[in-house]
């Protein structure tokens, strides 16, 4: 059974002011976002600020908390034993704002499935690419990368609840071993079944 409100798969229709803008402008601040969020910083209160500024474009967007929640909640399996190994190896400290760095760009990339639909999303790229197609720049291949990716990994957060809920009801304990493997196994082959449809259509040729 598909599940409802996968991360990246969500489009919230609203008519706001951060969904008025383009998603190439999105794209941008998201990229800035994440870029100064970790290389500059370093300790746990602005980790805090950046997932607090972070979440003040879901109230412009009026995305509903519901949604938000769902959102922001799968991927969390993910991130929090990555949390943990970094203060079982490194220190508390490092882990924490590694933990809320990662959660702010999270945050802040999710925003942009929410408020633009990938179509919406397709067409801005390849407007803004347009322009270096002239200097050798492969504009529709990377257009088709960035929607393959934006459909790809709401289907990998799918494969991680799918196996939660398959380890749920065997009764089975955690194991990181585990849990990862059959991930990776059913993302490996989801990727080697679409790179042969895209081979048998041509793509890259």
């Amino acid at each position: 059974m598909r599940r409802k409100n996968i991360p990246l798969n969500v489009y919230v229709d609203k008519d706001t002011i951060v969904h008025r803008l383009s998603p190439s402008v999105k794209l941008a601040i998201i990229i800035v976002f994440i870029l100064v969020t970790s290389i500059f910083i370093k300790t746990i209160p602005w980790a805090l600020a950046a997932v607090i500024v972070g979440a003040i474009p879901y109230a412009l967007a009026q995305v509903p908390p519901s949604i938000i929640a769902s959102q922001l909640t799968l991927p969390l399996f993910i991130l929090v034993p990555l949390a943990a190994f970094q203060w079982w190896s490194r220190d508390f400290e490092y882990a924490a704002v590694m933990f809320l760095t990662i959660f702010a760009a999270m945050e802040v990339a999710f925003l942009l499935t929410l408020t633009s639909t990938v179509d919406e999303i397709m067409e801005s790229m390849e407007r803004t690419l347009a322009p270096l197609a002239r200097f050798g720049l492969p504009v529709e291949t990377i257009s088709l990368a960035m929607s393959l990716t934006i459909r790809l990994i709401p289907l990998l957060f799918e494969t991680v609840g799918e196996v939660l809920d398959a380890r749920k009801a065997r009764g089975a304990n955690m194991s990181v071993m585990a849990f990862a493997t059959p991930v990776v196994i059913r993302s490996i082959r989801r990727a080697q079944a679409m790179g042969e449809a895209l081979a048998a259509r041509g793509v890259g040729d």
